[in-house]
């Protein structure tokens, strides 16, 4: 054996140029990737809920409530109609500003509905006249804005998270 040293010289100079060699080609990586995956635009899915109104109508307890269509750019994200001990029906949409809008329909008390929908401590505003019917509202400090109507032994309630008043409004005349 020699007492020399490998092929290679060994020096701090040297260790810091590999390094650099190796930052330089892991920042070309992430920047080549980046620029050729793409990312999906809104990993939540689309649900055909029209599919789910008919028979829920039919077993509902209760006069059901849906939107014939939903407006240019809104897309149904949750569907959900439960006909056990309490029957309960929601609708879960986003609008086409990507804001969440809620209908829930069930024989609970309204505060039970808005506390569980709304807010523990939401506030009750004025009445609205909505497609011929009073509306009461609710409001929380997040910026949901809430209808809601008690017919018989029915609540309905329809949720938004800030969405323009006009919006909701619109979208809750259109329920049939």
């Amino acid at each position: 054996m020699s007492g020399q040293a490998g092929r290679y010289q060994r020096s701090a100079g040297g260790m810091v140029g590999a390094m650099v060699v190796m930052v330089v080609l892991l920042v070309a990586w992430v920047g080549f990737r980046s620029l050729t995956t793409q990312e999906p635009d809104n990993p939540v899915r689309t649900v055909d809920y029209a599919q789910v109104v008919g028979p829920a109508r039919k077993a509902a307890p209760f006069d059901l409530v849906a939107p014939p269509t939903l407006p240019a750019g809104w897309r149904a994200t949750s569907v959900d109609f439960n006909d056990q001990s309490q029957p309960r029906w929601h609708l879960g949409v986003l609008t086409d500003q990507k804001r969440y809008v809620g209908l829930e329909q069930s024989e609970r008390p309204v505060r039970q509905m808005v506390h569980q929908y709304v807010d523990k401590d939401a506030s009750r505003g004025a009445p609205v006249r909505v497609a011929g019917s009073s509306w009461s509202t609710y409001t929380d400090a997040g910026g949901d804005l809430a209808l809601v109507r008690r017919d018989g032994t029915t609540t309905t309630l329809v949720v938004g998270h800030d969405v323009p008043r006009g919006q909701l409004l619109a979208y809750t005349a259109g329920l049939r």
